[in-house]
């Protein structure tokens, strides 16, 4: 029922397709600037005593505070037997999936943390569609799967070659991030949810789950950020990724489809490496700046010749 990206650029439809293209890419800018930012404003937090428990309190927190609401009054108001939905999708992309970002941003770095998972993102969507629905991959898609691999395995070399071998831990970390945030994508067609009511229930969920425990833990660190930090932190975690960067994917994926909004979101390593420079002081290598086009050209590719999810796929 809703054309992916892919279709349409391909010529298969008509007039009010293109604009779903323009509409859905626009959100899909929208929150890749967002998520290209979060690897260096939390990379930043880290520097200023913030840790991933505080990163998470602050995200989901303030999302559930901000957006609850909207699930009981309101044309998005939800029936309480309907909540339930919002469980597996707070679970792969909730409270789990921030821990381990920012357990792999911490073990290893803010470059290989937001190349690893943004771009594995697309080659897992494109395998679980395929398991799941038997949606072959068309062979542009091989190739820019294989690029976008061929592109993370020769970071991870050029990482090891400049800084010593990469914290296991920390990779193992961002490749299942990556697993869940496709399995997010798929599961986010089937879920009957809108953008906003999704993104609601993803913050109530981890909320519910995780405040409580963070609270009564001795986890926080938040006393130790100065104010400006913690308002800083708190306006980005809460209100910018928790609230509009997760709504805007979400109206990405309802727009392209989720292959080719993954596909779009993997374009975070090249911003990332762009924002790295005037706020973190990092400047990549030469041979680190030719792996990020490569991965990007793979991005290209897998998002520029693929198909739209099936009904099948639609209702799983």
């Amino acid at each position: 029922m809703i054309s992916t990206a892919i279709d349409m650029v391909s010529g298969q439809t008509n007039g009010h397709g293109l604009r779903r293209v323009v509409y859905g890419s626009g959100w899909a800018a929208l929150s890749l600037g967002i998520l290209s930012g979060w690897f260096v404003v939390t990379r930043l937090g880290f520097r200023h005593e913030l840790g991933v428990w505080d990163i998470i309190a602050l995200r989901f927190g303030e999302g559930a505070i901000l957006l609850a609401p909207s699930l009981v009054v309101g044309k998005f108001r939800l029936p309480l037997r309907a909540w339930i939905r919002g469980i597996p999708l707070a679970i792969l992309w909730g409270a789990p999936f921030i821990f381990l970002v920012g357990t792999g941003l911490r073990l290893t770095s803010a470059t290989l943390a937001s190349s690893i998972a943004p771009a594995l993102m697309p080659v897992f969507a494109g395998a679980m569609s395929w398991l799941a629905f038997g949606e072959r991959p068309r062979p542009l898609q091989f190739s820019g799967y294989a690029l976008i691999a061929a592109g993370l395995v020769s970071l991870v070399v050029t990482y090891a070659s400049l800084t010593g071998r990469p914290d296991s831990l920390g990779l193992l970390c961002l490749v299942v991030a990556a697993a869940m945030w496709a399995a997010y994508t798929l599961r986010l067609r089937g879920s009957g949810l809108s953008s906003l009511q999704a993104t609601a229930l993803i913050c109530f969920w981890s909320a519910v789950v995780y405040v409580p425990v963070y609270a009564t833990s001795g986890l926080s660190n938040l006393a130790s950020a100065s104010a400006a930090e913690l308002l800083f932190q708190s306006v980005y975690q809460g209100l910018l990724m928790s609230v509009v960067a997760v709504f805007a994917f979400n109206r990405a994926v309802e727009s392209l489809g989720p292959r080719a909004a993954a596909a779009v979101i993997a374009l975070v390593p090249v911003t990332v490496t762009v924002f790295a420079i005037p706020f973190l002081d990092e400047f990549p290598s030469a041979s680190s700046s030719v792996i990020i086009t490569v991965i990007a050209a793979g991005v290209m590719l897998a998002a520029g010749s693929g198909k739209s999810i099936s009904t099948k796929g639609e209702n799983a």
